[in-house]
């Protein structure tokens, strides 16, 4: 994918890794939607960057907020070329176990939820930005025939789930699980699929912990023996975009990380 003049569609794009990605395509001189739920943090994201990215408050699990965000992308630039989807949460539950002094079962309300946001919504803005990649004409060499690139965002969480991560360990494991059948299907429109599996990330999540906590966290990475930056997320997605070849496939963004227990 040439990045110069595509448009893409971020979701979780105002903060985190999401902004990072927003931030690096627009450098490469791309169109940018910011997709998200925090509209004061992505309202000023935008008008940093200027008339090439624009934000769109979206619910990433309803369909119309998705189609809204779809559509302001092809009205506003012409088309829609590349979806990155950064949008989740995290919920840290024991199948069995108390939550505010009483002990029971898991809250079926709370699994639902986190595998909605996660699984459901990235499904959701993925099968839609698909629709409209289909319409771009084929890509010159060297991307000859390509209309379009998916990225979505798992978590080492999918592989290595850790003591309360029932839920999210699922909802990421069922987005490592439709990476390869969607890949499939999109094939013979030219668009390629893609996952970034990230280890320990400075997001907003670990960015709250005390100092002492974040660097204890870090140490637990074999190589480099830090926290990742988001920066580094953004850098995977420029490289999956410009790669041809890359289809199809989970990336581990971990630092060779493998999580224990807990």
């Amino acid at each position: 994918m040439n990045l110069q003049n595509a448009t893409a569609l971020v979701t979780g794009g105002a903060s985190g890794l999401g902004e990072a990605t927003v931030r690096m395509l627009a450098q490469q001189g791309a169109n940018v939607v910011i997709a998200d739920l925090n509209e004061k943090r992505g309202n000023v994201l935008a008008n940093e960057l200027g008339d090439s990215v624009r934000f769109q408050r979206t619910d990433v699990t309803t369909e119309a907020d998705a189609q809204a965000a779809v559509n302001l992308a092809v009205e506003i630039f012409g088309g829609l070329h590349i979806n990155v989807n950064c949008a989740g949460i995290a919920e840290a539950r024991k199948t069995l176990g108390k939550v505010d002094g009483v002990y029971g079962a898991h809250s079926l309300a709370v699994f639902q939820k986190v595998v909605t946001i996660n699984l459901i919504g990235t499904f959701n803005i993925l099968r839609l930005s698909a629709l409209a990649m289909e319409q771009n004409p084929p890509a010159n060499e060297p991307f000859a025939g390509e209309r379009g690139v998916i990225i979505n965002t798992a978590s080492v969480a999918a592989y290595d789930g850790q003591i309360g991560q029932a839920a999210y360990s699922a909802s990421k494991g069922g987005i490592v699980g439709m990476t390869l059948p969607i890949t499939r299907d999109l094939s013979r429109s030219g668009i390629r699929v893609m996952t970034i599996a990230p280890g320990l990330f400075e997001t907003p999540l670990l960015l709250g912990l005390p100092e002492e906590a974040r660097i204890s966290l870090g140490q637990q990475v074999p190589f480099p023996a830090r926290l990742g930056r988001a920066g580094e997320y953004a850098l995977l997605v420029k490289s999956i975009l410009e790669n041809p070849m890359l289809n199809g496939e989970v990336i581990r963004l971990d630092g060779a990380i493998r999580m224990g227990p807990k």
